[in-house]
């Protein structure tokens, strides 16, 4: 049975101790002597206490000054650490207090999305009044597609576009009479429909 307890031990020890696992038990140092330490007694007494590597003493003691639990003083050439559990329950209320800050923001925020979410739902219900609104819409697109296609037909009595089909008429006589081409070839080589008709 004994030998069982130091095989674990050993296992333990192979393992190490997570970050917060070390912070919790050098808390317990400032707890259970409420007493004041520099760093070379923490490096003694961690690892021999409670199985913190002296190694990772001055990094876990650091941590727990900047987040308020552990106080440092630097009193000539040393700095003294002491923790009182007073202090840690006011740091840890301190804590809580933020979180539930930030909580109520997140819940504030999420409230005012869904409300969003919600105001932007209202506009895409079908109503009386939307499906209406797009009858018009598209009797007007009908319409306008109506005079486009109305306005194509009299583009020819525009002067711009007589002088355009003047022009091209007589480049086709032109190379008809220079070159000799057929009058087929021209329009298919120039990209020419075939309906295309000289105005008079």
């Amino acid at each position: 049975m004994a030998l069982l307890v130091f095989d674990n031990r050993v296992a333990s020890k192979k393992k190490g101790l997570s970050a917060e696992e070390k912070r919790t038990r050098m808390m317990e140092i400032f707890f259970e002597t409420k007493d004041v330490f520099q760093l070379k007694d923490m490096e003694k007494i961690a690892p021999k206490e409670k199985g913190i590597t002296a190694m990772s003493v001055k990094d876990v003691l650091q941590s727990l000054v900047d987040d308020g639990m552990v106080d440092c003083e630097r009193i000539g050439t040393s700095n003294y650490y002491w923790a009182f559990p007073s202090k840690a329950l006011h740091a840890r209320k301190r804590k809580l207090e933020v979180l539930e800050s930030q909580l109520s923001e997140g819940n504030q925020k999420h409230a005012n999305l869904q409300k969003s979410i919600e105001k932007a739902k209202v506009g895409r219900h079908e109503t009386e009044e939307r499906n209406r609104l797009a009858k018009q819409l598209s009797s007007l697109r009908e319409q306008r597609d109506q005079l486009k296609a109305e306005l194509e037909k009299y583009k020819e009595c525009d002067p711009q576009v007589v002088e355009e089909i003047h022009n091209i008429f007589a480049i086709k006589s032109w190379a008809k009479r220079k070159f000799g081409f057929e009058e087929n070839k021209i329009d298919k080589n120039f990209g020419i429909p075939e309906d295309f008709d000289y105005i008079d």
